[in-house]
């Protein structure tokens, strides 16, 4: 199934809790480096994770072995935990027996990590781990770069000059 053992790092973003929020991944693969990230005008920190866990994954072009890293307990747990099949053998509803959030990007996380051999592992956020902490920098600064195109969508960017 599964070919090339490729490193996905990813990371989520958002000025405000809803608000606007940035994603990011960055792709290891035989010493090259490969950095995605984006924007969204009005979301969460988690649809933020889940987005960049997809947009990972989405880059790949084959099949391949892939430990992806995560500091979101949210996307890790999920699958580490069994949740998520949890969530699908209930109707994708929680122990509380309330629809699940973000089902659309569970459902196209699954959906890409069918074509894969994903190991889900957890890292802690903001302790100086290189590529999460590229990450983070990487959502941010989509987050402050859709502000300046379009002021009034979060973290303003301060003025240019001094």
């Amino acid at each position: 199934m599964a070919g090339e053992r490729v490193q996905i790092y990813t990371d989520g973003a958002c000025s405000g809790n809803p608000g606007p929020g940035g994603w990011a991944a960055v792709l290891l693969y035989r010493g090259h480096v490969k950095e995605l990230s984006g924007f969204e005008p009005e979301t969460t920190n988690q649809r933020m994770e889940l987005r960049a866990a997809v947009e990972g994954l989405a880059a790949l072009k084959r099949p391949c072995q892939v430990d992806l890293y995560s500091d979101s307990a949210y996307l890790v747990n999920a699958f580490q935990q069994g949740w998520i099949k949890r969530w699908q053998q209930n109707g994708w509803r929680n122990a509380r027996k309330e629809p699940v959030e973000n089902q659309d990007l569970w459902r196209r996380l699954l959906e890409l990590a069918r074509r894969h051999r994903v190991r889900w592992l957890k890292v802690p956020g903001h302790a100086q781990v290189r590529w999460n902490e590229r990450c983070d920098e990487l959502a941010r600064a989509a987050i402050r770069e859709a502000a300046r195109a379009r002021p009034g969508t979060g973290e303003e960017a301060p003025p240019a000059g001094d």
